[in-house]
């Protein structure tokens, strides 16, 4: 995964759990040493001789031993996660153990792209286009409580990735209620989502998400 701008300037970039402890190995040599760390149950934040900052929100949290050695020992943990990746247009919902996908369900639906034309006949489009993605997003809503709520006891936890806006709408069907509370804060950036992009979605939920901020 490409480093992403970060909200408020710098740099975001998803590390492997086994390359964590590597990673800021690197960004001390890269910037003089480190200067200070600053850890809580729920961030990590390295702070190095030239200004430059690594912050990192814990995943799965709080961390037992708020440092960056306990922050690698927690990614190294090994866990079950239920995903749910939705956009308009389909849907794929599954659970991973240790980034290999378990169980799976996997959908697309044809949500049409908006039209060019004016007066009553883009009324119509809009119309049929709000109900296509309505159907795609009940879909998505019964797969999602079919497949994953009953399984919610076996999991560690929850990771969401898609459109927030369409997730947004799942939030607001009460049977998955128990679900979305145990979601983590964080959205995958993730394409239309397929069975593959499923795989390596499972992957990448595994992964610290560092921010990186020129000093």
């Amino acid at each position: 995964m490409k480093p992403r701008e970060a909200a408020g300037g710098g740099r975001t970039v998803e590390v492997p759990p086994e390359r964590l402890d590597g990673f800021f190995a690197r960004f001390a040599e890269r910037h003089d040493g480190i200067a200070r760390t600053e850890a809580t149950p729920h961030e990590v934040r390295v702070t190095a001789a030239d200004g430059t900052t690594a912050t990192a929100p814990v995943p799965f949290g709080p961390l037992g031993e708020p440092s960056v050695a306990g922050l690698v020992a927690h990614a190294l943990v090994p866990r079950r996660i239920a995903l749910v990746l939705v956009r308009r247009g389909g849907h794929s919902v599954g659970i991973a153990r240790d980034g290999r996908i378990e169980v799976s369900r996997t959908d697309r639906h044809l949500v049409q792209g908006r039209s060019a034309a004016g007066g009553w006949s883009q009324q119509r489009f809009a119309r049929r286009r709000a109900d296509q993605a309505r159907h795609a997003l009940q879909d998505a809503a019964k797969d999602v409580f079919e497949v994953l709520v009953p399984r919610l006891s076996e999991v560690d936890a929850v990771v969401l990735g898609g459109d927030r806006r369409a997730l947004d709408e799942l939030r607001e069907d009460r049977r998955l209620a128990p679900l979305f509370s145990r979601a983590e804060p964080r959205v995958l950036d993730v394409g239309e989502p397929s069975r593959a992009v499923l795989g390596e979605a499972a992957v990448r939920a595994l992964s610290v998400q560092v921010t990186l901020r020129d000093g």
